[in-house]
């Protein structure tokens, strides 16, 4: 071989002599053949490649730039060079004897090069990243490769005159031009069309260069820098990372995996009924019985509500699986490989480094070594370095992609199957689970992405090292391994009890939370009755509990840190004392000592993650396991509603049998009805007898039994409980359809909704807060009723709609918009209705019994008939009466609407059949409360939108006062405070520990390096052995002193941080109990609910670890470089520019990082809450058929949301890269200084400084991570502080109490009494006099909005007063505490709510009354025989929010604690529509006689319950205009007989039932 080469070259191609002299070159034979072919051979072999995008058919060249004439300019030259040289060798070559071969070869292959390079260039021309990687790296390796002729040529210039003048200057233009040429393929060259591509996102046309070192990503670094980040800032996505491409990827290939698992399950499924199927009834078993017994076994799990987390090990159904990994393979798979190929460099290079410092090591000891050696070494040093952290960066970034790709497309994908699902999938997990899957499973999953190449790229490590090591050290190194190898159960143990407590404490949490979310929802309810102390208690019980478990876990934390810190140590320990044990031959020297340290320390790393991404990997199987369930779910089957054209039938039913579970009982049965187009039917029936059901049968919702039902046309649908977007009244209304100003008008008028939009702040541009918190009742009705009517579709279907509205506004809804006169005229209307009175105008009455149709036809028909009609409404006496009478059973949840923020919903529940469809919603709306973490931006896009409104923000505008975003430098009180609630002294102790760590970590790597050296000292005498065990021994000491100075640091901020926790909850909690209703009115429960989450999480768990964390890199650094300095004291000077470049790129850094995690979470929260929205309003949208409209606004959000994170993971590589080169500069400063104070120095301090620089480049990246995560986690310490320093209501006791058993009388007296609910608002009660006396039954009446329920709020002081005094028994309510007045006043409010506990707390929560007691108030609540029938009695489980309850039942629970308390003062907030009659009339009997001898106050929604009162007060715009008795009021011509006149009653008796 190299005698060809030589023949080749005419010279000789390699001899050793040539190195071994302090002037080394390499023979011109090798630099003209392997030098050059090098570069050609990589750049041949990667071209061709280039040239793909010119192949492509229709791509268009863009324009040529400046930058592009540059490159082709002197691509030209360097071909001209290259004929040049070529046109010299055929000169020379006629004037003498021919030349060597090579003087023709490599400029002919010059030449063909230069031309492809052209070629190349114009090619780019096609691509928007204009300039190639592979042309750079080709310059790269040209330039290195040429490096060694270019001093070759110059030394010999120098030495003599110059014999082949001609290629001598050739090679330096070339040389040149390459140079040139490599310096402006590192710009981006970007065409003018580009141009706008290039401002959204500069990436897609960066240069290569660019790419790699991720420069251009540094503008958004600096804008950053200089002012906090808006979203607008951020770059867009690239396209074919937007979340529609990837999900339109997985889609496809989720469909086949999906398919085939589907067919492996029918397989399962057919091979265990072949092993259970016992000979008698296996296989014939029918499909419902079959299903039975599966809920049989389904139903004990349920009970605990911990679901699906252990696993499968529940006999849960099965489901098709072990697709989905599969499928985000076959999605992600180029990513993958991409990423394969940098992690193998970079892992091959990790290697490269020990071996190098070996070499080095050997050359500072040999006294004989060439300088040029050394040089080379310390070269070579920063190059693998450099590339490594290349390639790292790269690997990085690729997988940080491929998580937030995974997630955006498995979010995408959950979104889209809550669209598709079926009702009984759906009820399988709660709308909380659901958002669960969202953020927790799919997070699991992008965790897991980040760290997949682990599982064999640790392995690979693992044992190149263990190779490497036995080379140094022989079989001692097994010593070393072992020890590893023990620490691993260990670590597995603590890891596993560490799990235990874990799965405890999020019990806890979830406990905790629970009780908060309720707190929280029922505040008002807490306030009323004084209540608070004994939910502190419990939520204070839990909060011990979980503290506990958090220190024990601290502990055991801190034990695997202290392993963990041993680790290194015990193991160099093992391998060195059983090497220098074993033989006394083996004399530890400085090589061998510090590449097995450096190897130990890569492997350190492996070992380390290895079981991490196992026991993630388990976690994430968990999550495969959850999700795969979810997605492989049955999707909504609407096979059984046909679209076929009948003449004369707009619907019709045909034998139509639907329930709400496959296997449950039918809620409609064998209906038949054809319902013409065009009129208007009236759907009625008892509580439960399936009128809800009807309707989602109609829908869709509904597991098909048998039947039929056929719809003509489009459908609106006004659900019961109105479902409202967090959006402008606008919107909600449009719903995504076009503006249509004319009818848009006339549709707000016919639903009445023009008064509101005065009363709203903004018209109908406000913004309406999350679940239309804003709105009273009957208006989010109103506004539901709109958007029905505005879509103007063919078929109505209209779910009670009257029930939430007051009467008057109900007849006007009747008349303008649903009635034979109405805007509806011309449609199909099909109407649930509990209200009589509009009987007698429709079309056709269908009355269901028990899901059937018992009779249908007009009203006379059937009143003629005398069946199950007739009677219901002989029930409530004569029908002349009724007409009125019921007409005020429709009547309305009046709130006062300017207040209108009391966040009731009003239930206007139909009871038991529909107990799911609200079990969901108010799941929806609690874990939507829980997640939303900053709330919609509130109406500030709304008042741009509005020209005409006046700049000025209107008073009252804007409920919820935006987030505060801390946005700048966290101060620094935080952190004291948060060392304040840690204790100063335990902070001292902690800090001084890390120190003595330190001290002791140095100290051992001295001696060591010290050690080493008697390898010189000894070199050929024996090694005494006490010398051997002083050194052992002493090593040993110091590094245990290390691990045990850390223990005692951990185990002390373990009690530290749980200090600081409890001060911090108790603060929080006891503060936010005692703050006044109206910051619960202004300030979302999810941002109250989210400091108790999220950052008291943050506050137990995170800061503890940020804060030991920055401590120890801080410590690992400085000590680092105290090492490197005591061996080469000059590096002190170096060290001083790299800590200037370090200090600013963090600076730079942690600004832009910490607004980029802040973006992030502020858009994320938008994600969750749009899809509880889009959960809780399934029905609605599907009904209207706007799936995909919802989709894409998943799309967009989710793609905001993309956005900052990917922008995250960017700076992060931006850093590293940044910082990795500052590690490498050190790296090789501590090699070059070395190599250049050669003779003064030991080996062993050599191999210290250098091993300890290789590991400081990991550290310093650390410092800044956990510089940046810490400040961006000690903003929860900030955010729980905001809220402990809320104001505070009056105390709950003062020094004036009020005296035993007051109120004794129940008077009560207004004098002149005013209020208002925000300082900044009008007074809601204008002054206000009356004298209530003792045992008084006064009713309280007044259109909406005329101050009733403030009343109520002002006698609680739920409202303080704005002048003006209220006495009871003469005493002056302002003057005592707030419990002692809230605990002798009873209250039966508005909506009952009830808490999670049992039916005994919701009770008596304090224990106060005895069981007989409270029995006894059960049966006259008439609920006596409904609570023995419960297998537990009085300690029955209520679930949240009592929806194990029906809503009567409900209320006459809350009857039951108004009786139990029996006060003298019974104030009666009348519940709305929501209760039956029959339910009503038992509420209304019971107070007649139980407290009749108190004094009662009834704020009436309904005139005819307050007919019998002894006196009437009539509230007009917050002033009493009428008060006086019921029968003197009709008479006179004033509002209330108006009012009377409207609900159809004419003189006082009538009305009594």
């Amino acid at each position: 071989m190299s005698a060809a080469l030589e023949e080749f070259c005419g010279s000789v191609f390699w001899n050793d002599s040539f190195l071994a002299r302090p002037d080394a070159d390499l023979p011109v034979c090798f630099q003209q053949t392997v030098l050059v072919w090098v570069p050609l051979g990589f750049f041949w072999i990667l071209a061709p490649w280039q040239l793909l995008p010119m192949c492509k058919s229709g791509a268009k060249r863009s324009s040529v730039t400046i930058l592009y004439i540059i490159k082709q300019v002197l691509a030209t030259l360097l071909l001209l060079t290259a004929v040049a040289e070529l046109a010299v060798a055929f000169v020379e070559d006629t004037e003498q004897e021919p030349l060597p071969d090579v003087q023709y070869t490599n400029p002919s292959l010059y030449i063909a090069t230069w031309l492809l390079v052209l070629l190349i260039h114009d090619t780019r021309r096609f691509c928007l990243r204009r300039d190639s990687g592979v042309l750079f790296c080709f310059w790269t390796l040209s330039l290195l490769c040429g490096v060694l002729p270019f001093q070759s040529l110059i030394r010999k210039a120098l030495q003599a005159p110059i014999s082949d003048v001609p290629r001598f200057v050739l090679f330096f233009i070339s040389y040149g031009l390459q140079l040139l040429l490599f310096l402006v393929s590192g710009f981006s060259d970007i065409a003018p069309e580009t141009k706008e591509i290039m401002e959204k996102n500069p990436e897609v046309t960066a240069s290569f260069l660019s790419s790699i070192t991720f420069e251009w990503y540094t503008s958004t670094v600096f804008k950053g820098y200089r002012k906090p980040l808006e979203i607008e800032d951020i770059w867009e996505l690239k396209d074919k990372d937007k979340t529609r491409a990837m999900y339109a990827v997985l889609e496809t290939n989720m469909k086949t995996s999906v398919r085939k698992a589907q067919a492996e399950l029918q397989k399962r499924k057919y091979k265990k009924r072949r092993r259970e199927g016992d000979p008698d009834h296996g296989n014939n078993m029918s499909k419902a019985q079959s299903q039975d017994i599966l809920m049989l076994e389904e139903k004990p799990p349920k009970k605990k509500k911990k679901k699906k987390d252990k696993g499968d090990s529940g006999p849960h159904k099965d489901y098709p699986r072990g697709w989905l990994v599969k499928t985000l393979c076959k999605t992600f798979w180029q990513n993958l490989l991409l990423s394969v190929v940098f992690k193998l460099v970079h892992d091959g290079l990790v290697f490269v480094s020990p071996q190098l410092l070996k070499l080095l090591i050997a050359f500072v000891s040999d006294e004989d070594a060439f300088a040029w050696q050394g040089y080379l070494y310390a070269i070579l040093l920063f190059l693998a370095a450099l590339i490594q952290s290349l390639c790292l960066q790269q690997y990085f970034s690729l997988c940080f992609q491929l998580g937030i790709n995974v997630r955006a497309s498995l979010i995408a994908a959950i979104y889209k199957k809550a669209l598709t699902m079926s009702s009984a999938t759906r009820k399988e997990s709660t709308v909380g689970e659901t958002v669960n899957l969202m953020s927790a499973d799919a997070q699991r999953f992008m965790d897991m992405a980040n760290f997949v190449h682990q599982l064999w790229s640790s392995p690979l490590q693992i044992i190149l090292s263990i190779v490497f090591l036995w080379e140094e050290l022989g079989p001692s190194v097994l010593a070393g391994i072992a020890v590893m190898v023990l620490l691993i159960p260990i670590n597995a143990f603590l890891v596993a009890r560490a799990k235990t407590i874990q799965v405890r404490n999020m019990k806890n949490k979830d406990e905790r939370m629970k009780i908060m979310g309720e707190i929280l929802n029922g505040i008002k309810i807490l306030k009323l009755f004084a209540w608070e102390p004994s939910f502190e208690k419990r939520v204070n019980e839990i909060r011990a509990r979980e503290l506990k478990d958090l220190v024990n876990f601290s502990y055991l934390q801190s034990i695997s840190v202290f392993v963990f810190t041993c680790a290194p140590f015990l193991v160099s320990l093992a391998s060195f004392a059983v090497y220098v044990l074993v033989d006394e031959n083996n004399i530890l020297d400085a090589q061998k000592a510090f590449t097995a340290i450096s190897l130990f320390n890569v492997l350190r790393f492996p070992m380390a993650m290895l079981p991490m991404v196992l026991s993630s990997l388990v976690q994430t199987n968990v999550s495969t396991a959850r999700l795969e369930r979810y997605l492989g779910g049955e999707d909504l089957d609407t096979s059984a509603i046909h679209h076929n054209p009948i003449a004369g039938s707009a619907v019709r039913f045909s034998e139509a049998t639907f329930a709400w579970e496959q296997d449950g009982n039918a809620a409609i049965r064998d209906v038949t009805l054809d319902i013409v187009p065009g009129s208007l039917v009236a759907v009625v029936g008892a509580v439960g007898s399936g009128k809800s059901s009807l309707v989602s049968a109609m829908l869709g919702e509904m597991e098909h039994i048998k039947g039929h039902i056929n719809i003509q046309g489009s459908l609106a649908y006004v659900p019961q409980q109105a479902w409202i977007q967090n959006a402008t009244l606008k919107d909600n209304i449009l719903f995504g359809s076009e503006l249509d100003e004319a009818r848009y008008q006339q549709v707000i008028k016919a639903c009445a909704l023009l008064p509101d939009l005065e009363l709203l702040p903004a018209g109908d541009q406000t913004e309406i807060g999350e679940k239309g918190i804003n709105l009273s009742g009957g208006q989010k009705q109103r506004v539901s009723l709109a958007r029905a009517v505005y879509s103007n579709a063919d078929i109505y279907v209209l779910d009670d709609p009257l029930s939430a509205v007051d009467a008057h506004v109900g007849k006007h809804l009747f008349d303008h918009v649903l009635g034979p006169k109405g805007l509806l005229q011309k449609k199909t209307r099909i109407l649930v209705t509990h209200s009589i009175s509009f009987l007698p105008q429709v079309d056709n009455i269908v009355v269901l019994v028990a899901g059937a149709v018992s009779e249908h036809g007009s009203y006379s028909t059937l009143l003629a008939n005398r069946g199950a009609f007739a009677q219901f409404l002989n029930l409530y006496g004569s029908q002349e009466e009724d007409a009125s009478d019921k007409n005020t059973s429709a009547v309305a949840l009046a709130q006062d609407e300017e207040q209108g923020d009391e966040g009731t919903e009003p239930c206007v529940e139909e009871g038991p059949d529909d107990v799911v469809t609200m079990t969901l919603k108010r799941e929806a709306s609690i874990h939507r409360r829980k997640f939303s973490r900053s709330v919609s931006k509130c109406s500030t896009s709304s008042w741009k939108k509005a020209p005409e409104e006046p700049p000025k923000k209107l008073k009252g505008q804007q409920l919820i006062e935006k987030e505060a975003v801390e946005t700048g430098k966290v101060k620094f009180s935080m952190y004291l405070r948060y060392l304040r609630a840690v204790g100063l002294w335990y902070s001292f102790f902690i800090a001084m520990g890390y120190v003595g760590q330190y001290v002791a970590y140095v100290g051992t790597n001295l001696w060591l390096s010290d050690w080493t050296d008697d390898a010189q000292h000894y070199l050929n005498q024996t090694y005494p052995v006490d010398q051997r065990d002083l050194r052992i021994g002493v090593f040993g000491a110091l590094g245990v002193s290390q691990a045990i100075f850390l223990l005692f640091a951990t185990i002390l901020s373990a009690r530290g941080s749980m200090q600081a926790s409890r001060v911090m909850h108790q603060q929080l909690l006891s503060n936010i109990l005692r703050v006044p209703m109206s910051f619960f009115d202004t300030t979302p429960t999810g941002r109250i609910v989210n400091r108790f989450a999220k950052d008291i999480f943050t506050i137990d768990e995170t800061i503890p670890m940020s804060f030991r964390s920055w401590l120890s890199c801080f410590m690992g650094i400085i000590s680092t470089l105290i090492m490197i300095s005591l061996a080469t004291p000059f590096f002190a000077l170096v060290i001083i520019p790299l800590g200037i470049f370090y200090y600013f790129v963090l600076r730079f850094y942690v600004s832009t990082s910490r607004q980029l995690r802040r973006l992030d979470s502020v858009t994320r929260s938008p994600i969750y809450s749009h899809f509880g929205e889009t959960v809780s309003g399934l029905s609605v949208i599907r009904a209207y058929g706007h799936q995909e409209r919802f989709l894409q606004q998943n799309e967009s959000t989710m793609d905001i949301n993309q956005k900052s994170v990917y922008s995250w993971i960017i700076s992060n590589r931006w850093l590293a890269i940044r910082l990795e080169f500052v590690g490498s500069l050190v790296v090789f400063f501590s090699a070059l200084l070395a190599v250049i104070s050669k003779g003064t120095l030991e080996g062993g301090i050599v191999g210290l400084s250098v091993s300890s620089a290789l590991n400081v480049t990991q550290t310093l990246n650390w410092l800044v991570r956990t510089s940046s995560e810490l400040e961006t986690n000690i903003v929860a310490v900030e955010r729980v502080h905001e809220y402990t320093k809320v104001e505070n209501e009056a105390p709950w006791v003062t020094e004036k109490r009020p005296p035993r058993g007051w109120p004794s009388k129940g008077e009560i007296r207004f004098i002149d009494y005013k209020v208002r609910y925000r300082p900044e608002l009008e007074l809601v009660l204008q002054g206000i006099t009356c004298d209530i006396g003792s045992t008084e039954k006064v009713g309280v009446v007044g259109r909406t909005g005329a101050g009733k329920s403030s009343l109520t709020n002002c006698l609680f002081r739920v409202l303080e007063a704005a002048g003006g005094t209220i006495i009871i028994d003469e005493v002056d309510i302002a003057t005592i505490g707030l419990h002692d007045l809230r605990q002798n006043l009873t209250i039966i409010p508005q909506d009952p709510v009830l808490f999670t506990g049992t039916l005994r707390m919701n009770l008596d929560p304090f224990d106060q009354y005895t069981d007989e007691e409270v029995w006894k108030a059960l049966e006259l609540a008439h609920l006596k025989t409904y609570v023995q029938d419960l297998p537990e009695g009085l300690l029955h489980l209520v679930s949240e929010g009592g929806e194990n309850l029906s809503v009567g039942q409900r209320q006459l629970v809350c009857l039951a604690r108004a009786l139990l308390r029996k006060a003298k003062i019974l104030i009666l907030d009348e519940a709305t529509a929501a209760v039956d009659l029959e339910t009503d009339h038992l509420i209304q009997t019971t107070i007649r006689s139980e407290f009749a001898a108190c004094t009662v106050l009834t704020i009436a929604h309904r005139l005819h319950t307050i007919m019998d009162s002894s006196r009437v007060m009539v509230l007009q715009a917050g002033r009493i205009v009428e008060y006086d008795s019921p029968s003197e009021l009709l008479k006179k011509d004033g509002v209330f007989s108006a009012m009377a006149k409207d609900a159809g009653i004419t003189n006082a008796e009538t009305t009594m039932l």
